[in-house]
């Protein structure tokens, strides 16, 4: 479809049905690539846990901050005999999320953004704040279903 200005109108997607905005669909598990990367490490395929413990000071700042302390715990102190737990953070990214897309966030305000928005994506990584080893743990979609446009950039906000 074509616009008035001769470019191409961009295609909105169809409504999707959802029955539950709140609940994860389209979940992508990250267990077998992380049982890997440690199975590497254990074997000593991995020179040392400095090769995969490489969080940025972004992710360390944001699991300071917005993170949840998990019952699991590192498996890269414990491979050195510590007992550390590691940090989840939640990420939401999506055009219809505007400005908040690409934050972390608490994860008590997903059921709110679920409701508020058609479709985004979550995605949960875990960071030790010991010895930063970081990997993503799942990734999935939330949402209404119902396209809109992304809203407009408050005024405050600088580029």
């Amino acid at each position: 479809m074509v616009g008035a200005s001769g470019r191409p109108k961009p295609e909105q997607s169809a409504p999707e049905a959802v029955e539950d905005p709140t609940a994860p669909r389209r979940l992508v598990s990250y267990a077998l690539q992380r049982r890997a990367v440690l199975q590497n490490l254990y074997s000593g395929k991995v020179f040392n846990g400095f090769d995969i413990c490489d969080a940025d000071p972004y992710l360390l700042r944001a699991a300071k901050f917005h993170g949840v302390i998990s019952e699991d715990s590192c498996p890269v102190c414990r491979l050195a005999g510590e007992d550390v737990p590691l940090t989840h953070i939640t990420y939401a990214y999506g055009d219809q999320l505007g400005h908040v897309s690409g934050s972390a966030l608490d994860p008590d305000r997903l059921p709110e953004l679920a409701r508020a928005h058609g479709e985004f994506r979550v995605y949960v990584v875990e960071v030790c704040r010991s010895c930063h080893w970081n990997h993503l743990v799942v990734s999935y979609a939330l949402g209404d279903g119902q396209p809109r446009k992304a809203p407009a950039k408050p005024r405050d906000l600088l580029d």
